[in-house]
């Protein structure tokens, strides 16, 4: 099989940028490869998941309240394992667990990052086969190295994240992740076994045809989110254009199709849940930082979700994200 060499795989791509950055220690490349590796472990279990005992509730709830999938707990051990038994990271908060983890052996503790993931965002869409993913965040830690971390070195604003990504294990697994050289998206060559660049320095488009939110909720909306949608639809129905309504219900899915194609995605809060849904520093910070670097905006509907300061790990927020004139264009309703 002749392999094309033109296309860099991961760990070519992210050596490459490490040697033109002056002074660059290969720690925070090293731990992108180790994310990859977890993600391809999590990728061959997502697609045999029908085939095995892996499906369905796991009988618990996380601290969010929510059933917990199986596969979300193999996920969560996944990436756990990879970054514990790694040299490149100092602890892990994630969504499935109460609180942070401390790596406490003297070489993780000397490291200067650590990680936040989702590792499985949109399970409950597991059992029907629609695209799932893992959101990850990585922050340089505030602690002294060579001490274990501390809730500071995670309870840190968005626009202090040094890298943020994503992947999508859908038809084709995508890796895309975000440092603030650019926005770079992989795909697993499932030949070779390895993530390959197939989505150079991403730009979400200035403007698109989509937005996204649950109509389901319509009616617990603020009157500002209900004007706007209205405008959408009115936009739809004349002419047959320009906006359409795209939905999925797996944010990984619904944020990456605007990002690639232009659009809106929107997660407001509603009178039942006051202070938003999603998951400040496992959600929408990551997606906040890896949106703005391409050219997007990301708002809570009153100011720039990257300059929200967390006061917990698994805080709440209502959220939009998207093409910066049509999230310009939403800014208009909300203020009025």
């Amino acid at each position: 099989m002749a392999i094309n060499r033109r296309v860099l795989t991961l760990d070519e791509f992210t050596i490459q940028q490490m040697r033109s950055i002056p002074g660059a220690t290969g720690e925070l490349s090293g731990l992108l490869r180790d994310i990859g590796l977890a993600a391809k472990r999590v990728n061959v279990e997502v697609n045999k998941a029908g085939l095995v005992d892996i499906l369905g509730d796991a009988g618990t709830t996380n601290v969010q309240g929510e059933e917990v999938k199986k596969l979300d707990i193999f996920a969560n051990n996944q990436f756990m394992g990879v970054l514990r038994h790694g040299i490149n990271c100092a602890g892990i908060g994630s969504e499935e667990m109460d609180d942070f983890v401390i790596f406490d052996d003297e070489i993780s503790m000397n490291s200067k990052y650590v990680c936040m993931f989702d590792p499985l965002d949109g399970s409950a869409n597991i059992d029907v086969n629609v695209s799932i993913g893992t959101i990850f965040s990585v922050f340089k830690r505030v602690t002294e190295r060579g001490t274990p971390v501390t809730a500071a070195d995670f309870l840190q604003p968005g626009n202090r994240q040094v890298a943020a990504g994503y992947v999508i294990y859908g038809s084709s697994t995508i890796l895309v992740y975000a440092t603030k050289r650019g926005v770079n998206g992989f795909t697993l060559d499932q030949s070779i076994g390895e993530f390959s660049l197939s989505h150079p320095d991403i730009q979400c488009p200035p403007t698109g045809k989509i937005y996204s939110v649950n109509h389901g909720h319509f009616f617990q909306y603020t009157p500002g989110v209900q004007d706007y949608i209205h405008a959408c639809q009115a936009k739809n129905a004349s002419n047959g254009g320009p906006y359409t309504q795209r939905y999925i219900g797996s944010m990984v899915s619904d944020v990456h199709r605007n990002l690639i194609k232009g659009g809106i995605f929107m997660y407001p809060a509603i009178k039942d849940k006051p202070g938003g849904k999603l998951r400040l520093m496992y959600e929408c910070n990551p997606f906040a930082y890896i949106v703005e670097i391409a050219g997007g905006v990301a708002t809570d509907g009153t100011q720039r979700i990257l300059d929200i300061q967390p006061t917990g790990l698994h805080q709440r927020t209502p959220f939009y994200v998207g093409s910066k004139l049509m999230m310009e264009e939403l800014n208009s309703y909300l203020t009025k």
